[in-house]
């Protein structure tokens, strides 16, 4: 895949998002909670480090990535297989802030390079996410999460689209105090 295939898939993703209500919601979606080898090999010019998909693994496992972004995840005490990680979720989280979705992962990072992961990961998102927790990761942890979720290939399909305050949304939602 060339520079221009990679702008190119860029820049569908970005008017996708664009259409489902702007970069706030692909924010949103990103939890509205935190994260191919052949992708990775085809954007950064190579395979990522075996010793960064590891740590990605690593941090997905360990700091509840996967808790929203992974549907079934808790209620298997984490026993899901990974072909079924970080492929967004249909939970909406609802509070003053109207409604947000996790967000596919698997295939936000397939239209993103590292840098323009850097700085998607680190915006300031709609509760629950815990934004502020992607903002004060290292740039080495946050690439090995990137590294990861790339790794899995892309799956699934974009999460619902966030639903503003007042309005319903039809889908089952979780309400957050506010």
């Amino acid at each position: 895949m060339n520079e221009h295939h990679v702008r190119s898939r860029w820049n569908t993703a970005w008017h996708a998002v664009r259409s489902a209500g702007g970069a706030i919601a692909t924010l949103v979606a990103l939890g509205g909670t935190c994260c191919a080898a052949f992708a990775a090999a085809s954007v950064m010019g190579g395979p990522a480090p075996a010793n960064q998909v590891e740590r990605g693994r690593y941090l997905v496992r360990t700091t509840g990535c996967n808790d929203c972004h992974t549907p079934g995840y808790i209620e298997s005490a984490g026993r899901l297989e990974e072909s079924r990680w970080l492929v967004g979720n249909s939970l909406g989280w609802q509070g003053p802030w109207g409604t947000t979705y996790p967000a596919n992962l698997r295939l936000l990072t397939q239209g993103l390079t590292a840098d323009q992961w850097l700085r998607v990961a680190r915006r300031q998102t709609r509760p629950p996410m815990p934004w502020f927790a992607l903002r004060d990761m290292t740039d080495a942890d946050l690439l090995a999460i990137y590294h990861f979720t790339r790794s899995l290939g892309p799956a699934g399909t974009d999460a619902p689209a966030f639903v503003p305050p007042g309005k319903v949304a039809h889908t089952p939602t979780v309400k957050v105090p506010g």
